[in-house]
């Protein structure tokens, strides 16, 4: 029912900027919570932002505080991830998920994006 597409990673030297993009479909979509998170090579999956698409709210890992930002556009159907000063230990592949409340776990989202690599130069 929902399908998330997550676009906007690609290569980029360190203290540079990113932006993500994660596209939605489906009916209920705007009722979802979404998530941020990122894998590394031979790492476990890392919850890094969410943002509750009813009242707006947001969370981040510590991080990457500071750094980053989600944001949403209800009218396009979308939420992006605006990733500043970035690092060389920010390189990952990350993905957006969708689930029915906020949350830190990859178990607590339902849905998810086919994720975008991000890689950052030293």
């Amino acid at each position: 029912q929902v399908q998330l597409v997550n676009s906007g990673g690609g290569l980029v030297q360190a203290g540079g900027s990113l932006g993500l993009s994660c596209e939605a479909s489906g009916r209920s979509f705007s009722s979802y919570a979404v998530g941020w998170f990122r894998q590394a090579p031979g790492k476990e999956r890392e919850f890094i932002a969410s943002i509750d698409w009813s009242g707006g709210s947001t969370h981040y890992e510590a991080s990457v505080k500071g750094r980053f930002t989600t944001s949403r556009d209800n009218a396009k159907n979308t939420v992006y991830l605006q990733m500043n000063s970035l690092k060389p230990e920010d390189t990952a592949v990350y993905f957006c998920a969708a689930g029915r409340a906020v949350g830190v776990r990859p178990t607590e989202y339902e849905y998810w994006g086919q994720g975008t690599q991000v890689i950052v130069s030293s």
